[in-house]
């Protein structure tokens, strides 16, 4: 059962991921985002993640996704138009490629890296919030706060750019 959950939700997963991209108007690329950032949701919960599954859906999935539709909102953005035509031949030829690309791509990823063991689902065990709390402030205590520094030059970045001049 698990592995089926894993497989639909993968496929949903990609397809709102593809439909991201291919999208014209930004308030359906944003409600792409949402479901791909839920499906990966699920996909961490099946994986045994349950607090990076939480964080997925209250971080990114909530929090980020209103700031982009707010910015969205904020901007006015219209759908997009396409400024030049492709010619059929180009289209199909270059998706083509684009399989073969990958798959070349995907060939030599999977022959270089060492063979690992199967992923058993369920069976990982530190994925609770005292696990990842004991990590991230002892073990990656110094990537922690580079990271937290870096988000606050950011954030009086972002002031100082949206201030007007007086």
């Amino acid at each position: 059962m698990n592995v089926i959950l894993f497989l639909v939700f993968a496929a949903f997963s990609v397809f709102c991921g593809i439909n991201l991209v291919v999208q014209t108007h930004p308030i359906a690329s944003a409600l792409s985002l949402i479901g791909v950032m839920g499906s990966l949701a699920v996909l961490y919960l099946l994986l045994g993640g349950e607090f990076i599954a939480a964080a997925q859906v209250i971080v990114y999935a909530g929090a980020i996704m209103v700031l982009f539709v707010f910015v969205i909102m904020l901007l006015n953005a219209g759908a997009e138009s396409a400024t030049f035509q492709v010619s059929r031949f180009v289209k199909y030829f270059g998706a083509l490629l684009l399989v073969a690309f990958l798959g070349l791509i995907s060939f030599i990823i999977q022959g270089a890296l060492p063979r690992s063991g199967d992923v058993i689902f369920g069976a990982f065990q530190g994925g609770t919030a005292l696990e990842v709390g004991r990590k991230l402030f002892t073990t990656y205590l110094l990537p922690f706060e580079v990271t937290s520094v870096l988000i606050l030059i950011a954030i009086v970045g972002a002031i100082v750019l949206a201030r007007k001049e007086v």
